[in-house]
């Protein structure tokens, strides 16, 4: 209201005189009957008013020429994000698919760097391959043999992320220097996250082994947990990664061991109801991991040669160092295609026999081809070829069905 009184406009006040000199009686006793001095003080009252009011609607035209002027640019910015299909800024909690999407595809790339894809791949094509050797007849092939695979790999893989989420849990500043790509090194995960997933996995993983029934599918979940655990876990007589000749010795346990005996006795006496019987395909695929888990335990650590020097893991390539260790590696390899290729030369089965010498022959081959080109000083060529090895590990998996 105080905008309406003709203090509030400097303009009108300036331009009337003052009201003792313009109305005032002085100017009126003069000559003036009482009817004109009526008569002017209508006439003033009128100008005064109708310049109250002309200010009045100049007042609220600058209003209202900002207030369109808002409403032009919101609408342009309406258009705008018509036309674009993005949400608006003032909508910050509106729903956006690119987010979403991203956000998912996010979560699945850690979810996926944490489970560490390459030995969730080897877990996969070891028990699948050993299932294939407890086939007698092409009967075998049907769905109860589909069932009992389905069973095995899904307990196992639930496992081995169990047992690879425990150790980075562990190794969070090792990772750092080693892999901080990993999602707990490099601040993905909490370590509340970590936890969470880890447990959830290893519930899991022995629920479904008891809801199956196979024991020996259960004990062989058991004893790599308890590995697992013990290998990585940072409790007084544990940590066993700290001593390198046990560390190969649990990896040795688990891979060239169990999968082989354990996952083949549960299709050969779960599923298929039969006597255990020890056969020629299942010796040979237990002795050639025996070697192929002896690399794998040693040549992991040649990478990480930096950040296990910091952290007091004595493993093999910080006591001997990464060239010993890698060719040493190398040789081991080359001298399990050798004893596979006269393993090859001894079979009854000309196809078999051409399959299995003329196989390990050629991975033989590429493997001294690949290690001859492999710059030790280089930590990505390092791990390149770690990565290589990891390929003929599943190279060989599909190999071993066939040797007869």
């Amino acid at each position: 209201m105080e905008s309406l009184l003709p203090g509030s406009f400097p303009q009108l006040s300036s331009s009337l005189p003052s009201g003792g000199n313009y109305l005032g009686e002085t100017n009126f006793k003069v000559g003036h009957s009482p009817r004109e001095v009526q008569v002017y003080r209508c006439r003033a009252r009128k100008i005064l008013e109708r310049q109250c009011v002309v200010r009045f609607q100049r007042h609220n035209s600058g209003f209202s020429v900002k207030k369109s002027t808002i409403y032009r640019e919101n609408n342009a910015k309406f258009l705008v994000h018509a036309a674009s299909g993005q949400p608006f800024e003032s909508e910050s909690g509106a729903y956006n698919p690119e987010s979403t999407s991203k956000s998912v595809k996010n979560a699945l790339d850690a979810f996926y760097r944490f489970s560490r894809p390459h030995t969730v791949i080897g877990t996969a094509l070891s028990i699948l391959s050993v299932s294939l050797l407890a086939i007698e007849k092409l009967s075998d092939i049907s769905p109860l043999f589909f069932t009992g695979v389905l069973e095995a790999v899904a307990a196992a893989l639930m496992m081995n992320i169990y047992i690879v989420g425990l150790n980075q849990l562990t190794d969070i500043e090792i990772d750092k220097v080693n892999k901080p790509y990993l999602p707990l090194a490099s601040g993905e995960y909490s370590i509340s996250t970590g936890v969470m997933i880890v447990t959830s996995f290893s519930i899991m993983s022995f629920w479904l082994g008891w809801v199956v029934g196979s024991w020996p599918l259960f004990w062989a979940l058991f004893i790599s947990f308890v590995l697992g655990t013990a290998y990585s876990i940072n409790l007084p007589l544990l940590r066993w990664k700290r001593f390198a000749f046990v560390a190969a010795v649990c990896i040795l346990a688990v891979r060239a061991v169990i999968v082989q005996l354990a996952f083949y006795l549960h299709m050969q006496t779960h599923v298929y109801g039969r006597p255990p019987v020890l056969s020629r395909p299942l010796i040979f695929a237990t002795a050639f991991m025996s070697f192929f888990s002896v690399v794998i335990a040693l040549f992991k650590d040649i990478p990480d040669i930096e950040g296990d020097k910091i952290f007091g893991i004595r493993s093999f390539t910080v006591r001997l160092g990464q060239n010993r260790v890698f060719w040493t590696c190398i040789s081991l390899l080359e001298i399990a295609y050798a004893v596979a290729i006269l393993v090859g030369a001894a079979s009854s089965y000309t196809w078999s026999k051409y399959i299995t010498i003329l196989g390990h022959g050629i991975l033989a081959s590429i493997l001294w081809n690949r290690a001859k080109s492999v710059d030790l000083k280089s930590k990505a060529s390092i791990t390149s070829c770690y990565m290589f090895i990891w390929k003929l590990f599943y190279a060989e998996y599909l190999l071993i069905p066939l040797v007869r």
